[in-house]
């Protein structure tokens, strides 16, 4: 396989290298490739993850008395940032 880079993600890799922290360009290949498997990974779970939660809220919508759109919104509003508080 043949590889080209940019002349910035050349010098980006040769900085790592100069700097000590990896042994070659292989292994800093390697990390990187690791990371973007592991950020795939974690994409792919909260994609999953946010499907579960729609399915989840039609199920719960289809057995809930019809409300206005405005309450609807404001009520989603008020529990995410009951959820952003609750994760500080």
């Amino acid at each position: 396989m043949s590889i080209s880079l940019t002349p910035n993600q050349e010098r980006f890799i040769q900085k790592k290298l100069q700097a000590g922290k990896y042994n070659s360009v292989e292994e800093l290949l390697e990390i990187a490739l690791r990371l973007l498997d592991e950020y795939d990974r974690g994409e792919a779970e909260w994609v999953k993850d946010v499907r579960e939660k729609i399915d989840a809220a039609i199920a719960v919508s289809e057995q809930t008395a019809p409300i206005d759109g405005e309450t609807f919104v404001n009520q989603i509003l008020d529990r995410f940032e009951q959820q952003r508080q609750a994760e500080k």
